[in-house]
């Protein structure tokens, strides 16, 4: 099976960022530290195994592999990695438009499987895009695809914007 390439995104140390440099850098700035490993990543990303590979405004990529390790029991790749690989772009999509001191969270996400991940499947590539960034709600939409280009799974989200010291207590 694969593993991941070995980059700086890859090795990215798990943590937090804090809150007050959010606050004072924007989302933009905060993702491309993630990218860069000047800035820590989520540390369930690590757990299943996907990893930032592009950051913009308002355009994110991850890349996965899913390994056995994120199987069902009838043998395919459980559903939940496929959520949370395009929650991270939706959401990170949305976070790369965020101006210094403000914040946001998912409000709702929808997702449509279209093919079932199986083991060894090589790497995967999934696109998160802000289709929409008013001043206190923006959506977003991802698309799950593999090596070849062929889409598994495409959803949107809903998040919230707003002062980031409400996250701050």
């Amino acid at each position: 099976m694969s593993e991941a390439p070995d980059n700086p995104a890859v090795r990215q140390f798990s943590g937090i960022v804090p809150l007050e440099l959010v606050a004072r850098e924007g989302g933009l700035s905060v993702m491309q530290g993630i990218l860069d490993g000047r800035l820590p990543g989520a540390a369930m990303a690590r757990t299943l195994n996907f990893w930032l590979t592009r950051v913009e405004e308002g355009l994110i990529v991850f890349s996965g592999v899913p390994t056995t390790d994120h199987l069902n029991p009838l043998g395919t790749i459980h559903g939940g990695w496929a959520a949370t690989i395009m929650d991270s772009a939706l959401a990170c999509a949305v976070m790369t438009t965020l101006a210094p001191g403000e914040g946001y969270t998912t409000v709702e996400f929808k997702l449509n499987l279209t093919r079932p991940i199986l083991p060894g499947m090589d790497e995967l590539s999934c696109e998160g895009r802000v289709l929409h960034r008013g001043k206190t709600i923006a959506t977003s939409e991802s698309f799950l695809r593999d090596a070849s280009g062929k889409l598994l799974a495409h959803g949107t989200e809903t998040c919230a914007i707003f002062p980031i010291e409400k996250l701050m207590r």
